[in-house]
């Protein structure tokens, strides 16, 4: 079993080795771009595709940044947690040096992301963490950059991992593939793939439906990696007209403690107006929208 140290050092995580990957396709996309936006206006008036804005991007890049620290807390945290788990509770160990080991966990773990992903956008306490990433109004890979600083959900949701006999050290693996692999759908240069990827896979145009928050595109489109489980599980969208991103009501604001704590601080104000338990409850864990802004 690898020791928390291991699952710490930045040279054994992936995402240190594909930073290089995002930068250059950040630069890939802002040339694209560019020449996008010199071709013919969208049918509605609008560019086909809006590009960056500068304070806007550097509001993502910095929310990356401080996600590398709480990602580095709550893998503390959750260590101990998923290590217990996987030593006292787990009634096998499965064998980490199969083919079909790899492949069952990428796909068992992308299940329980869809599951948390599903709970952040439809529980109140959960979207205030997580409306952060969606509070950008534009579509582009530093979008994928600004994270949430408070995952501590994914942690209640992945601990069926080491229960079912995954190794600790190979969940953080897998979900950094995970994490890879999602950065890659957050842009508006690609269009529509081929029929058979659309229909298994999360792809750029199912996941600017995510983004969107056009009352049609709402609470749709949670996957990470298989489309398949909206499909499956009746939250699926596909992309019709080019959405409006960012949340139904914009923050209108590019400070990062701002987006990332606004709406904490909306609810909690809620909690303290709120007259009775049960309204507070409501508050905590009914659909977002009675203290702040939501998207899809």
């Amino acid at each position: 079993m690898q020791d928390l140290q291991d699952i710490l050092d930045p040279l054994k995580n992936p995402i240190t080795y594909a930073v290089p990957f995002f930068v250059l396709t950040i630069a890939v996309e802002l040339a694209a771009l560019k020449w996008l936006d010199d071709g013919p206006e969208a049918a509605d008036g609008a560019r086909a595709h809006r590009g960056y804005e500068s304070r806007d991007s550097r509001a993502s890049l910095l929310m990356g940044l401080g996600s590398l620290v709480s990602t580095t807390i709550f893998k503390i945290g959750s260590f101990f947690v998923f290590t217990a788990a996987f030593v006292y509770l787990a009634a096998w160990e499965l064998p980490t040096d199969t083919w079909w080991y790899w492949l069952l966990l990428m796909v068992v773990l992308d299940l329980l992301f869809y599951a948390n992903h599903r709970f952040v956008h439809r529980v109140n306490v959960g979207w205030a963490a997580h409306q952060a990433h969606h509070s950008s109004e534009y579509m582009n890979f530093t979008t994928a950059l600004r994270q949430k600083w408070n995952p501590w959900f994914e942690l209640i949701f992945f601990l069926p991992l080491p229960l079912l006999g995954f190794a600790p050290w190979t969940i953080y693996l897998a979900f950094a593939f995970n994490l890879i692999y999602q950065f890659a759908v957050h842009t508006e240069v690609v269009d529509k793939l081929w029929a058979p990827i659309e229909l298994v896979f999360n792809t750029p145009s199912h996941h600017r439906v995510h983004h969107g928050s056009d009352p049609e595109y709402l609470d749709s489109n949670y996957a990470g990696i298989f489309i398949v489980w909206d499909r499956l599980f009746g939250t699926f969208v596909s992309e019709k007209q080019r959405p409006t991103y960012g949340l139904t009501t914009p923050v209108g604001t590019y400070d990062v403690m701002s987006l990332q704590f606004g709406h904490y601080a909306q609810l909690w104000r809620g909690v303290r107006m709120a007259t009775s338990t049960r309204e507070r409850a409501s508050l905590l864990f009914g659909p977002p929208g009675r203290t702040g802004s939501r998207t899809s």
